[in-house]
């Protein structure tokens, strides 16, 4: 589970969350909404660990971030809005070096590296270098880098950003098969219908602030609205002008 409780970040005199609370269960995919500007991505790079809050916690299967930070990378997978491979090297050997960093070696990271290959279908590029690939092939590599060491919780920024529709139907699929193996997913993305497809909870953010949490049922009623978009941006109140 991750749990946040009261995380608040600036940068300078711009207030990207204040005392930002919410919760994401095992099994379950949470969907992170907000406008541009919302501090969604602020609230992923703290729960990554790459950048720190000013106050407030959060803890990922129980590691604090703060004082755990290097367990909370064993603890989670992340897949950024933009990829970050290593373009020179192929495909495998992306996979294989955050093995490593995640302490793999010998058989087992080989064997885990080849799993992922075939898991994600990558064989047909696996030894292509990354330059020149199509976005399709990037998320898949990406998401193999994520996973190698086999992490209970993952952080999806937008992974159907680009993506074409069987590209986007395959990813949706493997998604859903992560959650029944138990894995909690925080899914960031601005596609309604994606949200709709994957996800059983929902997160609201606006003006760096939490609006709403709960079910997209619950969402969709305590607006009034028969549609996701509707009550989407009806949730956000007055700081979807700001």
């Amino acid at each position: 589970m991750i749990r946040i409780e009261g995380l608040s970040k600036s940068f300078g005199k711009v207030e990207a969350i204040r005392n930002v609370s919410f919760s994401a269960a095992d099994q379950r995919i949470t969907a992170l909404l907000g406008p541009n500007g919302a501090g969604k991505s602020t609230t992923l790079r703290i729960l990554s660990t790459v950048i720190t809050a000013d106050s407030g916690t959060a803890s990922v299967g129980g590691c604090d971030i703060a004082s755990e930070p290097m367990a909370v990378r064993g603890e989670i997978g992340v897949l950024p809005h933009a990829t970050g491979l290593y373009e020179r090297l192929t495909a495998r050997e992306n996979i294989r070096y955050y093995g490593e960093l995640h302490g793999l070696k010998g058989t087992s990271l080989r064997d885990r590296v080849e799993q992922l290959i075939q898991d994600l279908e990558i064989e047909a590029f696996a030894d292509r270098r990354v330059k020149g690939f199509s976005q399709g092939q990037r998320i898949k590599v990406a998401l193999a880098r994520a996973l190698v060491h086999d992490p209970g919780h993952l952080i999806l920024d937008e992974p159907t950003n680009g993506l074409d529709v069987m590209a986007t139907r395959a990813l949706r699929e493997l998604i859903l098969k992560l959650r029944d193996e138990g894995r909690c997913i925080l899914f960031s993305s601005h596609v309604m219908q994606e949200v709709a497809n994957l996800c059983e909870d929902v997160v609201v953010i606006g003006g760096g602030q939490v609006r709403f949490q709960g079910t997209l049922d619950e969402l969709i009623a305590s607006t009034g609205h028969n549609n996701l978009e509707d009550a989407f941006v009806t949730s956000l109140g007055d700081s979807a002008h700001e």
